[in-house]
């Protein structure tokens, strides 16, 4: 029987790293960049936790956040009106799972965090800014739709843990009980 990785891995050899639709975006002189929809990246996570979604707010899978970014570029988290402080409240909860992949998807390295690592930096001082946001006192025109905040690419990879990376579409490297320690909260 595979293990989590390996159905993660299979998951992204077909549908994320699709050589063939990769050759016809090049031939046909279309963007490569951004053809992978978030709803893939979640799917690739929701292999590697063996977690599933848990409806329309809140985390992207039962107890772990979902983000992806190009290279070096950083994770966005958006948090809106009506919801936004309670999701703000179990980011520092929940695990994060952040990918990182190249322009054309043969290089990917996946990292977790558990929340309370990524509070007391981001979550928690986000929090006084959400609020000023939607202030009502605020006139609405002076406040932005969506409240948006991210976090750098070098914080993940210096501080998250490394479960897997792929290069040239080739496994290269998989730790797998590390997922399970994040699932059990025993990372």
């Amino acid at each position: 029987m595979m293990n989590s990785i390996e159905r993660a891995y299979q998951f992204y050899s077909r549908h994320i790293y699709d050589q063939e639709k990769i050759e016809l975006l090049k031939q046909y002189n279309l963007k490569i960049a951004g053809s992978v929809p978030s709803v893939l990246w979640e799917l690739f996570g929701a292999l590697l936790t063996n977690r599933s979604a848990q409806g329309n707010t809140g985390a992207d899978l039962v107890g772990w956040e979902i983000k992806s970014a190009k290279n070096k570029g950083s994770y966005e988290y958006q948090y809106h009106l009506n919801t936004g402080e309670e999701k703000l409240k179990e980011d520092c909860l929940v695990n994060h799972l952040f990918f990182m992949y190249s322009a054309t998807y043969h290089d990917v390295a996946v990292r977790a965090m558990q929340g309370k690592d990524l509070a007391k930096p981001y979550f928690k001082k986000w929090m006084p800014l959400y609020r000023k946001n939607y202030d009502p006192t605020v006139p609405a025109s002076q406040r932005r739709q969506r409240f948006r905040k991210s976090i750098s690419a070098g914080h993940i990879i210096d501080n998250g843990e490394l479960i897997l990376e792929i290069k040239n579409g080739t496994l290269v490297y998989e730790k797998e009980n590390v997922i399970t320690q994040f699932n059990n909260g025993t990372k």
